[in-house]
């Protein structure tokens, strides 16, 4: 079995971290601010052109007609279209970015003026850090049970697989495939995270899977 895990193409959100969606004080409420970031940020031109480069590049890792699975976050299922298009995709909510409940959007000076007892975590100990406000979910517990649960779930041998998905819960996903703590995943995504349009593939062998290729786009 192959599975590809791929992060979606880059995002108006990525693009504008600092100069779009994180405002302080943020304009929006919590719930609100997840609703714009799971149903409506999109992707940018630099985005369209990683998805044309993703096309031929899966097709190169892992041939020409893998089941797809989606987080069903519109930048995410707009990536697999765009990169995978006609196969469409199993939309499934185990993929989904880690959940930022009240913190959707904060910027760090609000969040922890608001709620500092969360900024230990937040500062040193990210993987545990259990975001305030309704479906808030760490990455070591909530993120981790979600990839879990997917990474079970997955077919036998022959089966080919992508999955589109999110910076953080590739965190998780490569924590399970790979049999490594979180938390030094963590430790080293501060130094370089997954990029955008990148992709990891692992081969499944029995109940073990490693990392046989990866690729990223020079877009």
């Amino acid at each position: 079995m192959l599975l590809a895990v791929v992060r979606h193409a880059e995002s108006t959100e990525n693009a504008t971290k600092h100069s779009g969606f994180y405002q302080d004080p943020r304009p929006w409420t919590g719930p609100a601010a997840h609703a714009l970031s799971r149903e409506l940020v999109g992707l940018t031109p630099r985005g369209f052109r990683q998805c044309q480069w993703l096309r031929a590049a899966i097709e190169e890792l892992v041939g020409r007609d893998p089941y797809v699975y989606s987080s069903p976050y519109r930048r995410a299922l707009d990536t697999a279209e765009l990169a995978l298009p006609g196969r469409g995709a199993g939309v499934t909510e185990l993929l989904c970015e880690q959940h930022y409940g009240d913190a959707t959007y904060m910027t760090k000076r609000q969040l922890f003026a608001i709620h500092p007892d969360t900024e230990r975590d937040r500062q040193t100990r990210k993987h545990l850090w259990t975001p305030p406000g309704e479906g808030g979910e760490s990455l070591a517990g909530g993120v981790m049970r979600r990839a879990a649960e997917f990474v079970a779930g997955l077919g036998g041998a022959g089966s080919v697989m992508v999955a589109m998905t999110h910076h953080t819960t590739i965190l998780a996903l490569r924590s399970v495939l790979e049999r490594r703590p979180v938390a030094e995943l963590v430790e080293e995504a501060r130094v370089r995270k997954t990029p955008n349009a990148g992709v990891l593939v692992y081969e499944r062998r029995g109940e073990c899977f490693r990392q046989v290729d990866a690729a990223e786009p020079d877009c």
